[in-house]
C-alpha cells in the first residue's frame, strides 16, 4: 500500500471542507457520494467524509488517468 496522498489534520470532513480539498462543487461531491466513488458516513443529520475516502478518491482518479 502506498503512503497517503494528502496530509490530513482531521479524520472527518464536512462536505464544504471536502469541496475545498478536492476543488469540486457541492453537487459534484453529492453525485460522487451517490455513485459510490466517494465514501461518506453520517452522524445524526451531518454527512461526513473520512480523510481516507478523500485519499482513495484521489488514488482512483490517478489510476483512471493512467
Amino acid at each position: 500500500m502506498t503512503a497517503p496522498i494528502l496530509i490530513h489534520s482531521r479524520r472527518l470532513y464536512r462536505v464544504c471542507d471536502a469541496m475545498r480539498l478536492l476543488s469540486l462543487s457541492r453537487s459534484v461531491i453529492y453525485e460522487l457520494i451517490r455513485s459510490g466513488r466517494l465514501r461518506s458516513v453520517t452522524q445524526g443529520r451531518t454527512r461526513l467524509i473520512p480523510a481516507s475516502a478523500i485519499d482513495d478518491y484521489i488514488a482512483l482518479l490517478e489510476r483512471e488517468a493512467s
